[in-house]
Protein backbone atom coordinates (compact mmCIF):
# COMPACT_ATOMS: atom_id res chain seq x y z
CA UNK A 1 0.00 0.00 0.00
CA UNK A 2 1.04 3.48 -1.07
CA UNK A 3 -0.62 7.20 -0.19
CA UNK A 4 0.46 9.79 -2.38
CA UNK A 5 -0.77 13.35 -1.12
CA UNK A 6 -1.89 15.76 -3.25
CA UNK A 7 -3.92 18.31 -1.32
CA UNK A 8 -1.08 20.36 -0.17
CA UNK A 9 -0.77 21.21 -4.14
CA UNK A 10 -4.22 22.16 -4.27
CA UNK A 11 -4.82 23.60 -1.18
CA UNK A 12 -6.42 27.13 -1.68
CA UNK A 13 -9.20 26.81 0.25
CA UNK A 14 -8.94 29.42 2.96
CA UNK A 15 -9.60 31.87 -0.28
CA UNK A 16 -12.34 30.00 -1.57
CA UNK A 17 -14.31 29.67 1.61
CA UNK A 18 -14.09 33.95 2.01
CA UNK A 19 -14.97 34.31 -1.73
CA UNK A 20 -18.10 31.96 -1.58
CA UNK A 21 -18.99 33.49 1.71
CA UNK A 22 -18.42 37.31 0.78
CA UNK A 23 -21.15 36.75 -2.90
CA UNK A 24 -24.03 37.83 -3.05
CA UNK A 25 -25.55 34.42 -2.44
CA UNK A 26 -23.20 32.63 0.48
CA UNK A 27 -22.29 29.12 -0.40
CA UNK A 28 -19.78 26.63 0.00
CA UNK A 29 -18.62 23.94 -2.26
CA UNK A 30 -19.91 20.16 -0.65
CA UNK A 31 -16.29 18.83 -0.29
CA UNK A 32 -15.95 21.16 3.14
CA UNK A 33 -18.58 18.78 4.29
CA UNK A 34 -15.90 15.94 4.27
CA UNK A 35 -13.52 16.22 7.38
CA UNK A 36 -12.86 13.00 8.98
CA UNK A 37 -16.33 13.16 11.06
CA UNK A 38 -18.18 14.51 7.96
CA UNK A 39 -16.97 11.15 6.45
CA UNK A 40 -18.22 9.34 9.44
CA UNK A 41 -21.42 10.80 9.75
CA UNK A 42 -22.44 10.61 5.86
CA UNK A 43 -21.28 6.38 6.51
CA UNK A 44 -23.95 6.58 8.80
CA UNK A 45 -26.60 8.37 6.76
CA UNK A 46 -26.04 5.69 4.26
CA UNK A 47 -27.55 3.00 6.50
CA UNK A 48 -30.71 5.47 7.54
CA UNK A 49 -34.30 3.91 6.64
CA UNK A 50 -35.00 7.17 4.24
CA UNK A 51 -31.87 7.36 2.58
CA UNK A 52 -32.46 4.85 -0.22
CA UNK A 53 -29.65 5.53 -2.59
CA UNK A 54 -27.09 3.61 -1.05
CA UNK A 55 -28.77 0.49 -0.24
CA UNK A 56 -30.25 0.57 -3.38
CA UNK A 57 -27.21 0.97 -5.49
CA UNK A 58 -25.67 -2.34 -3.64
CA UNK A 59 -28.70 -4.26 -4.65
CA UNK A 60 -28.14 -3.55 -8.54
CA UNK A 61 -24.66 -4.13 -8.35
CA UNK A 62 -25.58 -7.32 -6.51
CA UNK A 63 -28.27 -8.25 -8.70
CA UNK A 64 -26.29 -7.45 -12.07
CA UNK A 65 -22.51 -7.97 -10.46
CA UNK A 66 -22.03 -11.26 -13.09
CA UNK A 67 -22.73 -8.49 -16.21
CA UNK A 68 -20.92 -5.77 -14.57
CA UNK A 69 -17.59 -7.54 -14.76
CA UNK A 70 -17.66 -8.69 -17.61
CA UNK A 71 -17.30 -5.13 -18.83
CA UNK A 72 -14.28 -4.70 -16.45
CA UNK A 73 -11.49 -6.23 -17.70
CA UNK A 74 -8.81 -9.21 -15.82
CA UNK A 75 -5.54 -7.89 -14.61
CA UNK A 76 -7.19 -4.42 -14.73
CA UNK A 77 -7.02 -1.12 -12.62
CA UNK A 78 -9.93 0.43 -10.85
CA UNK A 79 -9.52 3.96 -9.63
CA UNK A 80 -12.40 5.47 -7.19
CA UNK A 81 -13.44 9.01 -6.87
CA UNK A 82 -14.76 9.91 -3.38
CA UNK A 83 -13.91 6.21 -1.80
CA UNK A 84 -15.50 6.72 1.57
CA UNK A 85 -15.28 3.68 3.54
CA UNK A 86 -15.22 1.48 -0.08
CA UNK A 87 -18.13 -1.09 0.94
CA UNK A 88 -18.91 -1.24 -2.85
CA UNK A 89 -15.94 -1.04 -4.08
CA UNK A 90 -15.45 -4.53 -2.23
CA UNK A 91 -17.80 -6.03 -4.42
CA UNK A 92 -15.56 -5.72 -7.57
CA UNK A 93 -12.45 -6.54 -5.63
CA UNK A 94 -13.49 -9.76 -4.67
CA UNK A 95 -14.03 -10.80 -8.04
CA UNK A 96 -9.97 -11.12 -8.12
CA UNK A 97 -10.43 -9.71 -11.84
CA UNK A 98 -8.63 -5.99 -10.30
CA UNK A 99 -4.46 -6.07 -10.22
CA UNK A 100 -4.45 -2.07 -8.64
CA UNK A 101 -6.78 0.20 -6.87
CA UNK A 102 -6.67 3.70 -6.39
CA UNK A 103 -8.63 5.28 -4.31
CA UNK A 104 -9.19 8.89 -4.09
CA UNK A 105 -10.60 11.27 -1.24
CA UNK A 106 -10.61 14.24 0.60
CA UNK A 107 -10.27 12.95 3.30
CA UNK A 108 -6.09 11.91 4.09
CA UNK A 109 -7.75 9.90 7.54
CA UNK A 110 -10.07 8.28 6.69
CA UNK A 111 -8.47 7.35 3.04
CA UNK A 112 -5.67 5.37 5.17
CA UNK A 113 -8.13 4.29 7.49
CA UNK A 114 -9.86 2.24 4.55
CA UNK A 115 -6.90 1.69 2.42
CA UNK A 116 -4.52 -0.34 4.98
CA UNK A 117 -7.84 -2.03 5.87
CA UNK A 118 -8.16 -3.25 2.33
CA UNK A 119 -4.32 -4.09 1.80
CA UNK A 120 -5.01 -6.50 4.36
CA UNK A 121 -8.15 -7.88 3.03
CA UNK A 122 -6.64 -8.03 -0.14
CA UNK A 123 -3.05 -8.76 0.17
CA UNK A 124 -3.19 -9.53 -3.86
CA UNK A 125 -4.26 -6.13 -4.69
CA UNK A 126 -2.17 -3.17 -4.72
CA UNK A 127 -3.53 -0.13 -3.14
CA UNK A 128 -2.38 3.21 -3.93
CA UNK A 129 -4.54 5.94 -2.29
CA UNK A 130 -4.61 10.00 -3.40
CA UNK A 131 -5.55 12.19 -1.14
CA UNK A 132 -6.73 14.70 -3.26
CA UNK A 133 -9.58 17.36 -4.13
CA UNK A 134 -10.44 15.28 -7.60
CA UNK A 135 -13.08 18.07 -8.57
CA UNK A 136 -9.78 20.11 -9.33
CA UNK A 137 -7.27 19.30 -12.39
CA UNK A 138 -5.36 15.66 -11.07
CA UNK A 139 -2.17 14.71 -11.79
CA UNK A 140 -2.59 10.59 -11.52
CA UNK A 141 1.20 9.19 -11.15
CA UNK A 142 2.22 8.29 -14.91
CA UNK A 143 2.53 4.44 -13.86
CA UNK A 144 -1.24 4.20 -13.46
CA UNK A 145 -2.48 5.72 -16.71
CA UNK A 146 -0.71 3.15 -18.88
CA UNK A 147 -2.63 2.90 -21.79
CA UNK A 148 -2.33 -0.87 -22.30
CA UNK A 149 -3.73 -1.55 -19.04
CA UNK A 150 -7.09 -1.60 -19.24
CA UNK A 151 -8.68 1.00 -16.20
CA UNK A 152 -12.12 1.52 -15.11
CA UNK A 153 -13.43 4.58 -13.05
CA UNK A 154 -15.80 3.87 -10.00
CA UNK A 155 -18.19 6.80 -9.35
CA UNK A 156 -20.74 5.36 -6.88
CA UNK A 157 -23.17 6.87 -4.60
CA UNK A 158 -24.50 9.53 -7.28
CA UNK A 159 -21.74 12.13 -6.50
CA UNK A 160 -22.26 13.30 -9.67
CA UNK A 161 -25.71 15.09 -8.90
CA UNK A 162 -23.21 17.64 -6.73
CA UNK A 163 -21.99 19.01 -9.57
CA UNK A 164 -23.71 21.98 -11.01
CA UNK A 165 -24.81 20.59 -14.69
CA UNK A 166 -21.89 22.63 -16.97
CA UNK A 167 -19.38 21.31 -14.07
CA UNK A 168 -20.68 17.50 -14.87
CA UNK A 169 -20.22 17.81 -18.14
CA UNK A 170 -16.75 19.43 -17.90
CA UNK A 171 -16.09 16.52 -14.67
CA UNK A 172 -17.29 13.75 -17.08
CA UNK A 173 -14.49 15.23 -19.84
CA UNK A 174 -12.02 15.17 -17.80
CA UNK A 175 -12.61 11.53 -16.77
CA UNK A 176 -13.27 10.96 -20.33
CA UNK A 177 -9.72 13.00 -21.05
CA UNK A 178 -7.94 10.86 -18.38
CA UNK A 179 -8.33 7.17 -19.70
CA UNK A 180 -7.51 5.58 -22.92
CA UNK A 181 -9.67 3.67 -25.78
CA UNK A 182 -11.35 0.93 -24.45
CA UNK A 183 -11.17 2.10 -20.87
CA UNK A 184 -14.43 2.55 -19.11
CA UNK A 185 -16.83 4.46 -16.17
CA UNK A 186 -19.42 2.42 -13.83
CA UNK A 187 -20.95 5.87 -12.00
CA UNK A 188 -24.37 5.67 -10.10
CA UNK A 189 -26.95 8.16 -10.53
CA UNK A 190 -29.53 9.16 -8.41
CA UNK A 191 -33.10 8.89 -10.82
CA UNK A 192 -36.01 12.14 -10.65
CA UNK A 193 -38.97 10.71 -8.02
CA UNK A 194 -41.25 11.87 -5.97
CA UNK A 195 -40.30 15.06 -3.68
CA UNK A 196 -41.61 13.76 -0.79
CA UNK A 197 -39.54 10.74 -0.99
CA UNK A 198 -36.74 13.03 -1.84
CA UNK A 199 -37.18 15.45 1.18
CA UNK A 200 -37.23 12.29 3.53
CA UNK A 201 -34.27 11.43 2.36
CA UNK A 202 -32.52 14.63 3.19
CA UNK A 203 -34.06 15.04 6.16
CA UNK A 204 -33.98 12.18 8.63
CA UNK A 205 -35.69 11.62 11.70
CA UNK A 206 -32.38 10.63 13.76
CA UNK A 207 -30.53 13.95 12.51
CA UNK A 208 -28.19 12.69 11.14
CA UNK A 209 -27.86 14.50 7.86
CA UNK A 210 -28.52 17.86 9.94
CA UNK A 211 -25.06 17.14 12.29
CA UNK A 212 -23.41 16.31 8.75
CA UNK A 213 -24.20 19.83 7.20
CA UNK A 214 -23.64 21.19 10.88
CA UNK A 215 -20.39 19.71 11.12
CA UNK A 216 -19.19 21.56 7.85
CA UNK A 217 -19.21 24.46 10.30
CA UNK A 218 -16.94 22.67 12.81
CA UNK A 219 -14.65 22.23 9.83
CA UNK A 220 -14.05 25.70 9.31
CA UNK A 221 -13.82 26.38 13.00
CA UNK A 222 -10.56 23.76 13.12
CA UNK A 223 -9.10 24.29 9.95
CA UNK A 224 -9.24 28.02 8.69
CA UNK A 225 -9.68 29.72 12.14
CA UNK A 226 -13.16 30.41 11.74
CA UNK A 227 -15.66 31.18 14.61
CA UNK A 228 -19.30 29.58 14.28
CA UNK A 229 -21.72 28.94 16.61
CA UNK A 230 -23.22 25.84 15.78
CA UNK A 231 -26.43 26.53 17.81
CA UNK A 232 -27.32 29.93 15.76
CA UNK A 233 -27.13 27.89 12.89
CA UNK A 234 -29.99 25.32 11.38
CA UNK A 235 -30.29 22.48 8.73
CA UNK A 236 -32.61 23.02 5.88
CA UNK A 237 -33.28 20.85 2.85
CA UNK A 238 -35.44 20.89 0.35
CA UNK A 239 -36.53 19.88 -3.42
CA UNK A 240 -36.36 22.39 -6.52
CA UNK A 241 -38.53 20.89 -8.09
CA UNK A 242 -37.79 23.37 -11.04
CA UNK A 243 -34.45 22.70 -11.41
CA UNK A 244 -34.76 19.09 -10.64
CA UNK A 245 -32.48 19.01 -7.41
CA UNK A 246 -32.24 18.61 -3.81
CA UNK A 247 -30.86 21.81 -1.94
CA UNK A 248 -29.05 21.47 1.46
CA UNK A 249 -28.62 25.05 3.20
CA UNK A 250 -27.37 26.07 6.46
CA UNK A 251 -29.36 29.27 7.80
CA UNK A 252 -28.43 31.98 10.08
CA UNK A 253 -31.19 31.78 12.97
CA UNK A 254 -30.19 35.85 13.96
CA UNK A 255 -28.08 38.77 12.60
CA UNK A 256 -24.59 37.86 13.48
CA UNK A 257 -20.62 38.30 12.22
CA UNK A 258 -18.64 34.97 11.61
CA UNK A 259 -14.98 35.47 12.28
CA UNK A 260 -12.67 33.33 9.40
CA UNK A 261 -8.49 34.61 10.02
CA UNK A 262 -8.95 38.25 9.88
CA UNK A 263 -11.75 38.73 7.69
CA UNK A 264 -15.80 39.49 9.19
CA UNK A 265 -18.80 38.31 7.59
CA UNK A 266 -22.02 39.57 8.20
CA UNK A 267 -25.04 36.85 8.31
CA UNK A 268 -28.50 38.65 8.21
CA UNK A 269 -31.48 36.82 9.70
CA UNK A 270 -32.27 33.59 8.08
CA UNK A 271 -29.55 34.25 5.61
CA UNK A 272 -28.23 31.04 4.49
CA UNK A 273 -25.03 29.19 3.51
CA UNK A 274 -25.83 26.93 0.46
CA UNK A 275 -23.92 24.14 0.89
CA UNK A 276 -25.01 21.30 -1.58
CA UNK A 277 -26.96 20.49 -4.46
CA UNK A 278 -27.55 17.04 -5.48
CA UNK A 279 -29.07 16.94 -8.99
CA UNK A 280 -31.35 14.25 -10.26
CA UNK A 281 -31.12 12.93 -13.71
CA UNK A 282 -33.86 10.76 -15.48
CA UNK A 283 -32.31 7.91 -17.55
CA UNK A 284 -32.28 9.53 -20.66
CA UNK A 285 -30.94 12.93 -19.46
CA UNK A 286 -28.05 11.60 -18.14
CA UNK A 287 -26.88 9.47 -21.17
CA UNK A 288 -27.20 12.65 -22.93
CA UNK A 289 -24.71 14.19 -20.36
CA UNK A 290 -22.63 11.20 -20.92
CA UNK A 291 -22.63 11.36 -24.71
CA UNK A 292 -21.95 15.20 -24.84
CA UNK A 293 -18.85 14.22 -22.53
CA UNK A 294 -16.92 11.92 -24.60
CA UNK A 295 -18.59 8.28 -23.39
CA UNK A 296 -20.70 6.14 -25.37
CA UNK A 297 -22.96 3.97 -23.32
CA UNK A 298 -22.05 0.43 -22.80
CA UNK A 299 -24.94 -0.57 -20.14
CA UNK A 300 -27.44 0.79 -17.98
CA UNK A 301 -29.30 -1.04 -14.50
CA UNK A 302 -31.87 0.00 -12.42
CA UNK A 303 -33.91 -1.30 -9.51
CA UNK A 304 -37.29 -2.66 -10.14
CA UNK A 305 -38.96 0.50 -8.93
CA UNK A 306 -36.26 2.77 -11.02
CA UNK A 307 -35.20 4.76 -8.03
CA UNK A 308 -31.71 4.73 -9.23
CA UNK A 309 -29.60 3.79 -11.67
CA UNK A 310 -25.90 2.36 -12.75
CA UNK A 311 -24.18 2.80 -15.85
CA UNK A 312 -21.03 1.23 -17.78
CA UNK A 313 -19.94 4.19 -20.22
CA UNK A 314 -16.17 3.34 -22.38
CA UNK A 315 -14.46 5.56 -23.62
CA UNK A 316 -13.96 5.39 -27.83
Amino acid sequence: MRIIDQLQEQNNRFDEAIESLTATKKSLQPKFLYDKYGSVLFEQITQLEEYYPTRTELSIMEGSLDEILRHISSRSTVIEFGSGASRKIRMLLESGMIDEYVPIDISKSFLMESSEQLSVDYPAIQVTGIVADYTNELNLPKELMDATKKKTVFFPGSTIGNFEKKEAHNFLSMIAALLSSGDGLLIGVDVKKAPRILHNAYNDKEGITAKFNLNLLTHLNRELGADFNLNQFEHYAFYNAELGRVEMHLVSMEEQVVTIGNKSILFNNHETIHTENSYKYSISEFQQLASSSGFVLEKTWTDPKELFSLHYLSVL
